[in-house]
């Protein structure tokens, strides 16, 4: 039987984006279906020897004459808001295929591909106005000018990617259905945007080797920050938590954007002495902070529609975390994460959590559980590789779906032997006593949670909101 041939185009490391990390982790499992050809742009060479090892790898520009001499069962182009897609966006232009959405607003990508590819930038703006009119306009002449605003999370700019592909994969059913409001007759299907699970770091280990007190209420944030982090109703819950409880700390582990003085609005504050900023740190260390993180906050409004593989790293090392109750994110299980309604009241919500998850360790003990059983069953690599499959199979008409590698054509976790490779069911570190019961409904009554905010009655939209946020918490919480 024919063994299935997939073009698969996509940045690897050290190519700075998100993206990379998640092919090189979604590689070897797909490559159980399929003979792989990586297609990169023509100056990036991989870092990861396994790729090369493993795969068959190919510079961009080889890719139409390649499919030209022998036609690939399915090419696969990897979309995101970052430059290092540039040539994949012209590749997909002039040969159609397998477009993954890993963002449905790439406004900003098409900025910059307007201005550094096609050297117009007026050519982004003509754009902006033919797809929204004046509107669309405005807003393109206040990007060129350097002012980026929320409301340019309204223009997606999506539409020519959308309207280049022969089918599309996404992550979420938020971009799904959007993509399908605009190409109803596309086909499209959700697939899960698997990860490793992480390994269950001991707590005190991770914070003896970061400096970290051992007994410090530590809340903890992660990936680029920028104006869309929701950074300062955060930090102003944080004040008050700070006051209640001076032992708490708020590390902020990420690069920094350079349109956003994050410093400035700590120095205001008064937090410098609370906050620390660690700026990019590597794999090893970014793992002892997620295991010396009490609380997680992973907040972001508005949102581009993309699935964000960082939380999905948090879960899946089993930190009880806070997301914004926004996009992609509120298809997560309400067992699963804390979510945050990104209006008037999400500084009082903010501070609810973090109070009911620093008072009662075993909330916090069960909702990081439930986190990690999440990833490892609904966003393991099996499934992710599973679906790219059964999608490709679909739409190119394979004659059948099977594997043809009983294994992985790598391991991610090489370096490791057998015994200490991660269990979806090993106990992850947290900071409840020892012999702590976890309860099937671990939540407080919300009533009395609610008085200890002090919130009064004539608060009574706030009071609705964060009630509601609690008893979903609450109610569907199992373990």
């Amino acid at each position: 039987m024919k063994r299935p041939r997939i073009a698969y185009c996509s940045p690897v490391n050290p190519a700075a984006s998100g993206i990379s990390d998640y092919s090189e982790e979604l590689l070897p499992y797909l490559g159980q279906y399929a003979d792989i050809t990586l297609y990169l742009e023509d100056r990036l060479h991989p870092n990861n020897p396994q790729l090369t090892q493993h795969l068959e790898v190919q510079p961009l520009r080889r890719l139409e004459r390649a499919h030209r001499r022998r036609p690939y069962d399915a090419i696969v182009y990897h979309m995101g808001n970052s430059p290092v897609h540039a040539g994949i966006w012209r590749a997909a232009q002039r040969l159609p295929g397998v477009i993954v959405l890993h963002e449905f607003v790439l406004n900003h990508f098409m900025l910059w591909y307007a201005a550094n590819m096609q050297h117009d930038v007026q050519r982004y703006v003509r754009a902006m106005q033919a797809r929204y009119g004046e509107e669309g306009a405005h807003i393109a002449q206040l990007m060129i000018r350097g002012r980026f605003t929320e409301a340019t999370f309204h223009f997606p700019l999506c539409e020519p990617v959308v309207a280049a592909a022969r089918g599309l994969l996404a992550h979420s059913r938020y971009v799904q259905a959007r993509v399908n409001m605009l190409r109803p007759e596309l086909p499209t299907a959700v697939v899960p945007m698997g990860v490793p699970l992480p390994p269950a770091i001991p707590r005190a280990a991770a914070r003896a080797r970061l400096g970290v007190a051992p007994d410090a209420l530590l809340l903890a944030s992660f990936g680029h920050i920028n104006a869309y982090k929701r950074l300062e109703p955060a930090l102003r819950a944080l004040l008050e938590l700070h006051r209640e409880r001076p032992e708490t700390r708020y590390v902020l582990v990420g690069s920094m954007s350079p349109h956003y003085d994050v410093s400035g609005l700590i120095r205001r504050m008064g937090l410098e002495d609370v906050v620390t900023i660690t700026g990019y740190v590597p794999r090893a260390t970014f793992e002892d902070y997620v295991a010396a993180a009490d609380i997680c906050l992973n907040l972001r409004h508005p949102t581009a529609g993309e699935t964000s593989a960082s939380l999905l790293r948090l879960l899946g090392a089993g930190r009880p975390t806070l997301v914004s109750a926004t996009g992609a994110f509120t298809e997560l299980p309400p067992e699963v994460a804390a979510q945050v309604d990104p209006d008037a009241g999400e500084r009082t919500l903010i501070l609810a959590y973090c109070r009911l998850l620093a008072g009662r360790p075993d909330v916090a003990a069960a909702l990081g559980a439930q986190a990690r059983t999440y990833v490892a069953q609904k966003h393991n690599l099996e499934r992710a590789a599973q679906g790219y499959a059964r999608f490709l199979a679909r739409l190119y008409r394979w004659e059948i779906v099977r594997r043809i590698r009983p294994a992985p054509l790598w391991s991610l976790d090489m370096a490791a032997p057998p015994d200490a490779r991660p269990d979806a069911h090993a106990p992850v570190a947290t900071n409840a006593p020892a012999g702590t019961p976890v309860p099937r409904h671990p939540l407080p009554a919300v009533g009395r949670a609610l008085a200890e905010l002090g919130i009064n009655e004539r608060d009574t939209a706030l009071l609705r909101s964060v009630a509601t946020r609690l008893a979903e918490l609450e109610n569907d919480m199992e373990v």
